[in-house]
């Protein structure tokens, strides 16, 4: 059997809710319904009797009713007694066999055969010895003919009301989750063609739905940035690692030919040891800057002095301290991750290094502006044309390819990226024959504090 949708069940839950609401408030109605009915009986008797009572009146010991007087009115029969008790008008219901004493103003119900009546006694003074008495006399409303009554038109009313509320509940229910058949279409529809791209895009809101939406918008948006990382890892592995690929099987197609001698066979181990290198360093720095790129390599921000790390750095670099010159104050502290600007700098200095002059130097300083934090690192190498200046921050671009042996074109790449990670971006200013200056900008720890807080 197939399964009832969450729409049907809700309409059907929705729709026994209001059934069993409806019955309790059938309930309720006849269990009020016998003290509601006696109430109003009681009240119409009341109002007819007194409204008779005005019209009663004593002339020369003779008893007057004036003409809006009714001996019988909605139900209520009125009779006038002399003060010894005697009937003077009016004519008592065939069914009142009941011997009632007179209760001046007391409404109360009376027990005649099998029949109840509501009986109230008013007594009107003429004079100082002389009166007549009004007796009002109403059946009392049956209670089971009301309860009967009341039945038959809930089992009337009850079955449309039923239908009306499972369309009502259903409408309901397919107008609530609207929103949900959009998020499901849109993931089938993604799933089908494969386009990470697309997005639910429902409008913001604080219901549950939108949130949802939300939810799986940052879901595809995520899972669209892996897969395109992905990509472009697959891409890039594939194309760099050609060469040294198929250097190292040259050479060895070259030593299983040759007979080579010892120092031959040296010299091939040896370039295949070189290029073995360069793919275990390119593989290690691509897979870097996918997880850079995926967010699974998150920034660990903290409170970082910049002169202690710059320090630290320079000594593990066992760079010639007059090549390597730093020039840092004591009372910069920046928000940073201190790995990933440990590499940063890294890259800059090896860079720097790479391509400057052969007893060239390389500056490096720091300075606090008004809104961030300036990191330089200066060299006086040979310096960039401005028409590759943008795009020396491109995956395995090499703007000197005679004097990149050894590199991968992927340094400048993971500076940048390492920069955007800290809020930050680098610049660069060079002038060929000169040198160059690659800036990292960062936000002052105050900016931080406020977008952290």
């Amino acid at each position: 059997m197939k399964k009832l949708s969450v729409k049907i069940r809700i309409s059907a839950w929705l729709t026994l809710l209001m059934g069993g609401l409806a019955a309790l408030l059938l309930a309720f109605l006849l269990s009020i319904s016998s003290v509601v009915a006696v109430q109003t009986a009681m009240s119409q008797l009341s109002q007819t009797v007194r409204n008779n009572l005005t019209q009663t009146s004593m002339s020369g010991g003779r008893l007057e009713l004036g003409n809006d007087f009714n001996f019988y009115q909605s139900g209520v029969s009125t009779l006038v007694y002399n003060q010894d008790k005697a009937l003077l008008a009016g004519r008592i219901p065939v069914s009142f066999t009941a011997e009632e004493r007179f209760q001046n103003g007391l409404t109360r119900m009376v027990t005649a055969g099998n029949e109840q009546y509501l009986v109230l006694d008013l007594w009107l003074p003429m004079g100082w010895e002389n009166g007549v008495w009004l007796r009002g006399i109403m059946e009392a409303p049956e209670n089971r003919r009301l309860a009967r009554n009341l039945l038959l038109v809930a089992l009337i009313i009850l079955p449309a009301f039923m239908a009306l509320a499972a369309l009502g509940s259903y409408w309901i229910a397919r107008r609530a989750f609207r929103p949900l058949d959009s998020i499901a279409a849109t993931a089938a529809s993604i799933s089908e063609a494969q386009d990470l791209s697309r997005r639910i895009g429902l409008p913001p809101g604080p219901d549950e739905f939108s949130q949802l939406a939300a939810t799986f918008d940052q879901l595809f948006q995520r899972l669209e940035k892996s897969f395109e990382s992905e990509k472009q890892f697959t891409a890039d592995a594939s194309h760099e690692l050609r060469t040294p690929v198929s250097i190292i099987t040259g050479a060895c197609e070259y030593a299983e030919k040759y007979d080579e001698t010892a120092e031959e066979r040296q010299e091939t181990i040896a370039m295949i040891r070189r290029q073995a290198d360069k793919m275990s360093k390119m593989i290690s720095q691509l897979l870097s800057m996918t997880r850079l790129e995926q967010g699974t390599e998150p920034a660990h921000l903290e409170w970082i002095d910049l002169n202690q790390l710059l320090h630290s750095l320079c000594e593990e670099l066992a760079y010639d301290p007059r090549r390597l010159l730093l020039e840092v104050p004591e009372t910069i502290t920046v928000a940073a991750d201190s790995a990933l600007l440990s590499r940063l700098v890294r890259n800059l200095i090896e860079n720097a290094f790479k391509y400057g002059k052969p007893d060239g130097c390389v500056w490096i300083s720091a300075s606090r502006k008004e809104k961030e934090i300036l990191l330089e690192v200066r060299d006086n190498g040979v310096g960039i044309p401005s028409e590759q200046q943008d795009k020396i921050w491109q995956r395995f671009y090499r703007a000197d390819t005679a004097r990149s042996e050894g590199g991968t074109g992927l340094g400048l790449s993971i500076v940048q990226q390492i920069a955007r990670i800290h809020g930050g971006y680098m610049t660069l200013s060079s002038i060929p024959q000169v040198g160059s200056t690659f800036i990292l900008h960062l936000p002052v720890p105050e900016a931080f504090a406020q977008t952290n807080a």
